[in-house]
């Protein structure tokens, strides 16, 4: 059985996103974000104490991107990956780690210095030279999409859920309203996946039963 660590809507929905659209058996135990500051036992499981963490048998992964790739790879029957034979097998590899690289990290930054920090640390600065990096990076997106329905061989792949993660969280933060309008009907398309539909359910429903406040969720900006 597969085990995933997750806090409510952070990094870890991409692997949450991917057994859902797999339809893969697992377990889903719900953390308080930080985990660190607020589960310190999960210092056992994940040393970083960070999300995610996944567990298949002796495997310990901790890097949502790889995370997909992985279960695509090992557990995907209806193409959530590409072959390397495969037309876009190259671009598929960049778009699956760009979700992450390129448009995850800046958006960390304006959680950090917008909602984590103490008021005296909170920069205004920081926000808005990476709002503009992020929404500059959205440009290569849009360009992508043209005449596409999705990002590589015109079907939906892990790397649809790499970058859409990324989409998801930027609403999140208040940048949708940004999004070009081609990025903005390919986020509209990817929320009406089932898999999608059904993950979010997955972690309200799993929050409820194991106790985990909402209060501390990396979108509240309580920590």
């Amino acid at each position: 059985m597969i085990v995933l660590y997750h806090c409510m809507s952070a990094r870890s929905f991409r692997p949450l996103w991917m057994l859902e659209e797999l339809q893969a058996p697992y377990e889903l135990r719900m953390l308080p974000f930080p985990p660190r500051a607020h589960a310190r036992e999960y210092l056992e499981v994940n040393p970083l104490g960070t999300v995610p963490a996944m567990i298949d048998g002796q495997l310990l992964m901790t890097e949502s991107s790889a995370i997909c790739e992985y279960l695509a790879v090992r557990y995907s029957t209806n193409g959530l990956h590409l072959c390397a034979d495969e037309t876009d097998f190259g671009l598929y590899l960049n778009w699956l780690h760009f979700g992450e690289a390129t448009l995850t990290f800046p958006q960390t930054l304006i959680l950090r210095y917008r909602r984590f920090e103490t008021v005296s640390r909170r920069s205004p600065q920081v926000v808005e030279d990476y709002t503009r990096w992020f929404l500059g990076r959205l440009r290569a997106i849009d360009s992508a999409l043209a005449g596409r329905t999705y990002l590589c061989q015109e079907r939906f792949t892990g790397a649809d859920i790499s970058v859409g993660y990324a989409l998801m969280l930027a609403e999140f933060i208040d940048l949708g309203g940004h999004f070009p309008e081609r990025v903005q009907q390919y986020w509209t398309r990817l929320q009406q996946r089932a898999g999608f539909q059904r993950a979010l359910a997955a972690q309200q429903q799993a929050a409820e039963q194991q106790g985990v406040s909402l209060i501390h969720s990396p979108l509240t900006g309580s920590d």
